[in-house]
């Protein structure tokens, strides 16, 4: 025999459609629960001691004896050994007000009742986004003021180009950055076409907001190509994005101090993006597409998978000391373990390079490019560049 307490479990599933069904106007009650548990005949005979217990604590949680909440719909049943008996055939919920009782959501109910109205009369365009989205209508009380004025703010400003905490919005700084996935499932639904970038999750990202990008570390390597006599500078990636040296040569490495200490080189520039797989973030660059690209890693799996990484952006970039030979010269300056890796199908690569890769793979080999020696590096990317 079913409980109050499995009751309770079942009523609770439909709170969001009974919400759903409110503001769509369609009846949603009464609502009935036919499968309540079957009474036996030996169930009568040999556990009516419990199975009086059930039906007692039943009643005494009905409406009946509460004023409120489920009525039990009851019927005769002939059993041949004990007779007849008068048992529960269904649960019924007649009214949304005994249901909203029962099942405890009484202030859920009333402050979905007010923000659903608040929000369709200071945007309607958000209306089926609430019917969508109804627990987070009551979820989200005490809030809806707030989301309701930045949902104003990008209406009228899709592209506003600033910080969000720059944002002329009257709250405080915090509030989009605590509420940030619920603001953009608004944003999403209110101006979808004013989505700069569908694969981000994050608002500033997503929509036209500045934010804290990666900078770009270069180096200039040839003395004629100084940017207002430096040769050292650090840029924000959207800037990055928009230089115009002229350089023939592009070289990256996934080591700081190994960028740090490249040698004069012809036409050259040299980058760091961050090191390892950061360098991701020079995906869109298209000035880049135009230079001869030289990257220089680790000699490990992960240095390969970074360079397959490198050439899946731009195929013209070659490796420097990712040999043989280089590992033969230089690994008795200590190796250590790589970190096992799963990728096999690294299709950049060339049969050589895939030789190299496998060999430092299987027996988990790394140098890193700080055990190869300075004047090793210097007298290769003087014969390369």
């Amino acid at each position: 025999m079913i409980s109050p307490q499995e009751i309770k479990i079942q009523a609770l599933k439909w709170w969001k459609p009974f919400l759903q069904s409110h503001l769509r106007n369609e009846p949603f009650f009464p609502k009935t629960i036919d499968r309540i548990g079957k009474i036996t005949s030996s169930a009568v005979r040999e556990k009516i001691t419990e199975l009086q217990n059930q039906l007692n604590e039943l009643y005494a949680n009905s409406k009946e004896k509460l004023g409120y909440g489920y009525i039990i719909n009851k019927a005769e049943v002939n059993f041949r050994r004990t007779g007849s008996h008068t048992l529960p055939q269904s649960i019924i919920f007649e009214t949304a007000e005994d249901y909203i009782e029962f099942i405890g959501k009484k202030k859920d109910w009333n402050a979905f009742l007010k923000n659903s109205s608040l929000i369709h009369q200071q945007i309607s365009q958000l209306t089926e986004w609430v019917a969508i989205n109804p627990l987070l209508v009551v979820e989200n009380d005490k809030k809806w003021e707030d989301l309701l004025k930045v949902c104003k703010y990008f209406l009228g400003n899709p592209k506003p180009d600033l910080y969000i905490r720059q944002l002329p919005i009257d709250l405080h700084t915090k509030f989009i950055e605590q509420n940030e996935a619920l603001v953009k499932s608004l944003l999403d639904y209110l101006i979808p076409e004013h989505i700069k970038d569908a694969t981000e999750k994050q608002l500033s990202k997503r929509y036209h907001l500045r934010f804290d990008e990666p900078t770009m570390r270069i180096r200039i390597l040839d003395n004629r190509l100084l940017i207002h006599n430096l040769s050292d500078l650090g840029l924000p990636l959207s800037e990055f994005r928009k230089l115009s040296i002229e350089c023939t040569n592009v070289l990256l490495t996934e080591n700081k101090m190994n960028f740090l200490a490249l040698p004069e080189l012809p036409s050259t520039i040299a980058i760091w993006s961050g090191g390892g797989f950061m360098i991701s973030h020079l995906k869109n660059t298209d000035w880049l597409k135009m230079k001869n690209i030289f990257y220089w890693g680790d000699l490990d799996a992960h240095g390969f998978l970074i360079l397959h990484q490198m050439r899946s952006y731009f195929p013209q970039t070659k490796a420097i000391m990712m040999n043989m030979n280089t590992f033969e010269l230089f690994r008795a300056e200590g190796l250590v373990s790589g970190e096992k890796i799963n990728s096999e199908n690294l299709s950049t690569l060339t049969e050589t390079e895939l030789e190299t890769f496998h060999f430092l793979k299987t027996n988990n080999y790394r140098l890193e490019q700080e055990k190869i020696r300075q004047e090793y590096v210097d007298g290769i990317l003087k014969d390369i560049i």
